[in-house]
């Protein structure tokens, strides 16, 4: 059986209990080194074979998985963040498809989410976003064109903008004349969640200048929106003394 893990948005201890329980039991990791926290391997057991995906084509992660797998041996892939999040694994999945092989898959705390929490924001506050849109801009990997950043930037929701930090020019272009505000609230995070982690608050019209003054062209994710500063929003209504819920009846 092969297990896609979710290592988590970088801090050892954010993975589910879960994924840790596969990675301390299995017999076989094939991990991404470049990104993953390398302590998520200290608790491997005795004899579990450890191989960098940094390091390996598709077709060299295939066949390993295809020798353990004939070998009745568990495989655990090990992804950064969250995998179904530009974890590029659906195309190892049709892999084992054609093969027969057996795979499940476990969820992990995406950069956006550990990047929140590190900041205590929400994205969705009531009067101010009830969307957050999760993207990226085009690079190497083509984005259609219908989902191009200007076009989303026009919603006005909350954004995570991922795999961008190295385009941050062409970042802050594409949202302004998508219609925010040069002076819409905006951090970029590098490294969410890691002992090195850098959070640095700006607005959209001073995203490309916070990147270079601070020498971040990788491994960050731009957040943008009105809920990253929280100034003006209303109060949920599920706690409002003059709601009725299912569970309280309204007080007045």
């Amino acid at each position: 059986m092969v297990h896609f893990v979710g290592a988590g948005t970088g801090a050892a201890d954010l993975i589910t209990v879960r994924g840790l329980r596969l990675i301390e039991s299995t017999d076989i990791i094939i991990y991404t080194g470049s990104l993953i926290n390398k302590k998520l391997l200290d608790g491997v057991k005795a004899g579990c074979e450890l191989y960098d995906s940094a390091y390996m084509t598709l077709d060299e992660v295939i066949d390993v998985i295809k020798a353990g797998d004939a070998d009745e041996r568990d495989i655990v892939r090990l992804h950064t963040g969250e995998p179904s999040i530009y974890g590029a694994v659906r195309e190892q999945m049709d892999r084992l498809d054609e093969l027969g092989i057996a795979y499940d898959s476990c969820p992990g705390v995406s950069a956006c989410f550990g990047a929140a929490a590190d900041m205590n924001i929400e994205y969705t506050l009531p009067g101010v976003s009830q969307t957050l849109i999760i993207t990226r801009i085009e690079g190497r990997t083509p984005v259609p064109e219908t989902e191009s950043l200007e076009s989303l930037a026009a919603h006005q929701c909350s954004m995570a903008i991922y795999l961008s930090a190295g385009m941050l020019d062409k970042v802050q272009d594409s949202l302004i004349k998508g219609g925010l505000k040069p002076d819409t609230p905006a951090a970029i995070v590098y490294k969410a969640t890691w002992e090195d982690e850098k959070i640095i608050r700006c607005k959209v019209q001073d995203l490309y200048k916070t990147g270079q003054d601070n020498g971040i062209d990788r491994l960050a994710v731009v957040l943008v929106g009105n809920a990253i500063e929280h100034a003006l929003y209303d109060t949920s209504r599920l706690y409002d003394a003059g709601f009725s819920t299912g569970y309280r009846e309204a007080k007045h």
